[in-house]
């Protein structure tokens, strides 16, 4: 995030929380007493599932012909996924757009530090940590040596499942042509929107236990897959109209979960006036000499406040101040780095903490596979926002530890965020500012998405869908979607 003038008037979020709304009450059992992720509905109307996503031990052999292809496991998920992403449009490509599906004609495995092998006009050693569609030569390649076994250890298998549905869904794209509105001229983020979309689909398909080939768990399972994509997105600040734009992973995430939710016909409507609506990609502003870091301090933090007290300011509740004191209550729940304290309506942080977690993220780590520490300033800000929250929701009467508590808030803090793009607040979104959200949702121990006892939902599709919810609808659905 990054600080601008004020301009003069007070911006307010639109809808304002009704006790009615929000009140209800949900028992607790003992795992969730026990600090366990909670259970909340459904997720696009499948039930919450727990279970170890991945290939099936029956799952049958693909019977593939591809290049280069090894026993390795990453090969061994990678053609399977191959196979199984094929079995979901050699049904769907005829009964959703009335066209018999036909396969790739070519399949590639490859190592960017292995032979040299000439691809699309290209050598493999130059498509290092990469998954392609080559169009000229209908074929789908992947690096088996560095990109696949980095996701598979960072994200379990799903991930290089979620890679190759991707790719493939670009092989549709061109086989659909106008009947997904795809022609010469349609702009790169627009054909990833619709893969990641395509993906999405495939991923319901595979969620209603309809694959020979995987399972995933609509819990822990898609929350592996949603963190791929934001391994996978854009680096902040590259424009939408870039010629390589894929997204960033507000936008990815977006168009997985319209996929899963409302199938493959609503990926191929979207096209470039869907994406310039929505789109979140942007470059830099030109006042923003940090490009979207700002560290995690004293001045910071007041200006935190100045910007929840000016998005709340027609609650009607006299709003929580932010003290640096700890991050825990004496009097009640305690959730480190930062907690809502009730009984001094404060929201009692922990600075130190909260400026290592606030520390931009190593992409150089990332890509070699190394844990970091930083999630970004805006992880940071949000945490200590979803604690804001919950003093706001704790003044109209709300309860704070059932079921839809960890909803409502990650919506709250949605909404916030949404109201800094406003004139007149103290604090502006940053390119990337809304990927650091979405990295910190899909962590076990979210605290967005949290009651306030720290327990998170269990769902991270459910989680970055509520808070999206916020940004772009403002807090009205988060009485009404979650009370």
């Amino acid at each position: 995030m990054n600080y601008r003038r004020r301009h003069g008037g007070r911006t307010a979020l639109i809808a304002m929380l009704a006790v009615a709304a929000l009140g209800g009450t949900a028992a607790c059992d003992s795992a969730e007493r026990a600090g366990q992720p909670r259970t909340v509905g459904d997720v696009a109307g499948l039930p919450v599932t727990h279970f170890e996503s991945g290939l099936k031990p029956d799952a049958p052999d693909p019977g593939l012909d591809v290049r280069g292809v090894t026993k390795s496991e990453e090969d061994t998920i990678a053609t399977a996924a191959i196979a199984d992403v094929s079995a979901y449009w050699s049904e769907h490509l005829p009964s959703v757009f009335g066209q018999q599906f036909e396969p790739v004609k070519s399949l590639l495995s490859y190592d960017p530090d292995g032979k040299a092998v000439e691809v699309c006009g290209a050598s493999t050693r130059d498509a290092m940590m990469n998954a392609f569609y080559c169009p000229p030569e209908d074929l789908v390649a992947w690096d088996r040596g560095q990109l696949l076994p980095l996701l598979r250890e960072r994200f379990g298998p799903m991930a290089i499942v979620t890679v190759l549905g991707h790719e493939y869904g670009h092989a549709v794209q061109y086989r659909l042509g106008d009947k997904a509105g795809i022609d010469k001229r349609t702009t790169t983020i627009v054909k990833e929107q619709q893969a990641d979309c395509f993906t999405g689909g495939y991923f319901r398909w595979m969620a209603e236990d309809r694959s020979q080939y995987f399972s995933v768990s609509t819990s822990e399972g898609l929350n592996q897959v949603l963190a791929s994509m934001f391994f996978i997105r854009d680096q902040a600040g590259q424009s939408a109209r870039d010629p390589g734009a894929h997204g960033t992973a507000f936008d990815r995430t977006f168009a997985f979960q319209l996929g899963f939710e409302d199938g493959p016909a609503a990926c191929a409507k979207i096209d470039q006036a869907d994406v310039d609506s929505r789109i979140t990609e942007l470059p830099f502003h030109s006042g923003d000499k940090g490009e979207g870091d700002t560290r995690i301090d004293a001045k910071a933090i007041g200006h935190l406040q100045q910007s929840l007290d000016q998005a709340f300011s027609e609650a009607g509740v006299q709003a929580p101040k932010i003290a640096d004191d700890g991050g825990s209550c004496p009097n009640g729940p305690s959730t480190p780095p930062a907690s809502y304290c009730a009984d001094s309506n404060t929201v009692s942080i922990d600075l130190a903490a909260l400026a290592e977690l606030g520390q931009p993220v190593d992409r150089e780590a990332e890509f070699r596979g190394r844990e970091t520490t930083g999630i970004g300033d805006f992880a940071a800000f949000a945490e200590i926002a979803s604690r804001y929250a919950q003093g706001i929701q704790h003044g109209v009467g709300a309860e704070l530890d059932n079921v839809n508590a960890g909803l409502r808030t990650a919506c709250l803090v949605g909404a916030w965020a949404g109201a800094t793009n406003t004139e007149g607040n103290m604090l502006r979104l940053s390119p990337g500012d809304l990927d650091e959200a979405i990295a910190e949702l899909l962590q076990p121990k979210s605290l967005i998405a949290a009651d306030v006892n720290g327990i998170p939902v269990a769902s991270g599709f459910a989680r970055v869908a509520a808070l999206r919810t916020g940004y772009l609808e403002g807090s009205g659905p988060c009485s009404t979607n979650y009370a």
